[in-house]
């Protein structure tokens, strides 16, 4: 048994939330400029050096990459060996991201579903938890702006309709959002499970690192395709018709009931943001 103070995970919360809302990920950059090499259209080529220059601003100064600096999703998957202690896990999380909101000047997004009354620091993040084996801590944070959350869909397909028609509802949802999510897209796919377990594995696909495929051969073979068939719509980057609608995708998979065939489709916007860190 390993004790945590869950001061510990409060800290790194502020601490991964600062760097966020200010960096992309490596893996964001690096399939930036990829696609700013690749490009034919002097518009979209013209819009990603620009989307690249805005990341380096940023960075440089200090600034928010993105004026939405996002719902804060954490992900914890603690290890069945871990006994926590000091305040309550849920407070130190908000905490920490009440803290990093503030002084990064990050601005507010969470309010009242009903009302729209604003809670003025950012809180309560969405906290997944996980158990997992051994004495540590896996911590992601990921702030989540919704221009793209907005162009999300969840599917309950049926059986039958299989590979095919997991493939055609990812494109069919990068289609139907257009412009409107920011492309370049990255594109994260749950499949099976239940109504909230396909949602959720989509959200945790877009913490892989872009570019990074999935073990399971036939999995990575619906995230080749897709990528295809996206980037063959020709929207481009900020919809100036160029030659990447997407700068990935992703599928995670859980076993689901022999009746169903849930998909759920997480659209992430270009601005990549994604901290993790081991406790």
């Amino acid at each position: 048994m390993r004790k945590i103070n869950t001061a510990l995970i409060e800290q790194n919360i502020y601490e991964m939330a600062l760097h966020a809302g200010v960096n992309l990920t490596p893996s964001c950059r690096a399939a930036l400029e990829k696609a700013k090499n690749a490009e034919s259209s002097e518009t979209a080529g013209f819009a990603l050096e620009t989307l690249i220059k805005n990341s380096e601003i940023a960075v440089a100064e200090k600034m928010p990459v993105c004026q939405d600096t996002g719902l804060a999703v954490v992900i914890l998957e603690i290890g069945q060996e871990v006994f926590l202690e000091g305040k309550g896990l849920k407070k130190a999380v908000n905490d920490g991201v009440r803290r990093a909101y503030k002084d990064g000047y990050f601005r507010k997004s969470v309010c009242d579903p009903i009302t729209r009354v604003n809670t003025t620091d950012n809180t309560p993040a969405v906290i997944h938890t996980e158990i997992v084996d051994g004495d540590k801590i896996y911590v992601t944070f990921m702030p989540k702006g919704f221009g793209s959350e907005n162009m999300s869909r969840l599917y309950m397909l049926k059986p039958a309709q299989g590979v095919e028609g997991i493939i055609a509802s990812i494109v069919e949802t990068v289609k139907i959002a257009g412009s409107r999510p920011c492309p370049p897209v990255y594109v994260g796919v749950g499949i099976g499970g239940s109504f909230d377990t396909c949602a959720y594995l989509a959200k945790k696909a877009l913490t892989r690192d872009i570019g990074s495929a999935n073990p399971r051969e036939d999995i990575a073979e619906i995230e080749r395709e897709a990528l295809t068939r996206i980037n063959g719509l020709k929207i481009g980057c900020q919809g100036f018709h160029g030659n990447t609608t997407a700068l990935g995708v992703s599928c995670e998979v859980a076993p689901t009931h022999i009746a169903g065939l849930p998909v759920a489709v997480n659209i992430q916007c270009h601005c990549v943001r994604c901290e993790k860190v081991t406790i």
